[in-house]
């Protein structure tokens, strides 16, 4: 599958939205590229983790990780078809948030991965953060990272980014311009914030209490 081919899909399922978005990571954007609307498409779903995984058919992968919640779901569609592929048994899991800003290898996931060739999955991309948080998560646990595939990368994201480890991959390769809050011309447009995707609700209630506290 070309990037073409991928992009034919996000926009088939509806993952391109326009309007006045939080990321993640607190930046601002009038551009949002929602996974969870693929989530609810089992087929589609499962051609991309098919295409993703066809990146990663030779590396020896014998486990596929996700942070969850969504590349959860990537990780399982993407074992699946590993396994296919390779005539293998390759499994498949997930890595937890850890309620301080990091992820954590829980229900026996540390003994999965101990020793084997692992592979990270993940939806987006804007910072690399969160890859490389479960990158470093999978290797404290003894993993051998033997790459990250991601279904777009929408910031520039350099492997070194995501944890430096040895292939970094995406389906699709976006430039979506972003803004540090008190940047944001839309903001200061006074063009109000979606609180129905992304983080837009978050952004205003910390908005809300700042001004009560200040």
């Amino acid at each position: 599958m070309d990037e073409s081919e991928a992009l034919d899909i996000f926009e088939k399922v509806g993952m391109f939205r326009a309007g006045h978005f939080v990321y993640t990571h607190g930046r601002h954007s009038d551009n949002y590229i929602n996974k969870d609307a693929l989530y609810t498409n089992a087929k589609e779903t499962s051609r991309v983790c098919r295409a993703m995984a066809e990146r990663f058919k030779d590396s020896g992968a014998e486990v596929v990780i996700g942070p969850a919640i969504g590349a959860a779901i990537l990780a399982q569609w993407v074992g699946y078809h590993l396994s296919e592929m390779t005539g293998r048994d390759v499994a498949a899991a997930y890595a937890d948030k850890d309620g301080q800003g990091g992820f954590i290898l829980k229900r026996g996931y540390d003994a999965l991965v101990k020793g084997k060739k692992t592979l990270i999955v993940e939806d987006l991309t804007t910072t690399g953060g969160s890859a490389k948080k479960v990158v470093e998560a999978v290797r404290k646990a003894g993993a051998d990272v033997v790459g990250v595939m991601v279904l777009a990368n929408r910031g520039d994201v350099t492997k070194k980014q995501v944890g430096d480890p040895p292939v970094f991959e995406a389906l699709v390769n976006l430039h979506l311009d972003s803004w540090e809050p008190e940047e944001c011309e839309l903001c200061k447009r006074g063009i109000p914030v979606n609180t129905e995707i992304g983080h837009g609700k978050e952004f205003l209630a910390k908005k809300a209490d700042a001004q009560k506290s200040g």
